[in-house]
């Protein structure tokens, strides 16, 4: 459920996605198990709201704060710095995906490669080894 007020000229915008084998009864998440936060108002806005035990995930390229929890489980990634080794600032995200399902395993990693390839267009197709790297780097980050 994405939410874009003001923060569409540079601040935060979010997107709440639920997972589950179960029915789900409401979209509406007020203490999500995981928070990715890809910039310093996104850290400020859903830090706390994260349950003990789950997982923050912080984009370091962009965020020199450190969480101030200790009840989480905090991964850094320097998605940005990633994606620029890799010649595209636009995989930033990949990189966090592939940390993302690494320390979480809610979904695999061909699964993923799997449903890129369905949904990208024939002629984006050349950019599959572009995000299959930044997804194996982002896992890298996480495996140490």
């Amino acid at each position: 459920m994405p939410s874009y007020g003001p923060e569409m000229r540079g601040g935060t915008a979010n997107c709440t996605v639920i997972v589950s084998q179960e029915r789900i009864a409401s979209p509406v998440v007020s203490s999500p198990s995981t928070a990715v936060v890809m910039n310093r108002p996104s850290l400020d806005k859903f830090e706390d709201q994260v349950q003990e035990g789950g997982n923050l995930f912080i984009n370091t390229s962009l965020i020199s704060k450190e969480s101030d929890r200790d009840d989480i489980n905090v991964i850094e990634v320097p998605a940005n710095e990633i994606a620029n080794e890799l010649g595209n600032s636009k995989v930033a995200n990949m990189v966090m995906l592939g940390a993302f399902i690494t320390q979480t395993g809610v979904i695999d990693f061909d699964s993923v490669m799997e449903a890129l390839e369905n949904v990208l267009p024939e002629h984006r197709h050349n950019l599959l080894p572009l995000n299959e790297k930044a997804l194996q780097r982002g896992k890298e980050v996480v495996e140490g």
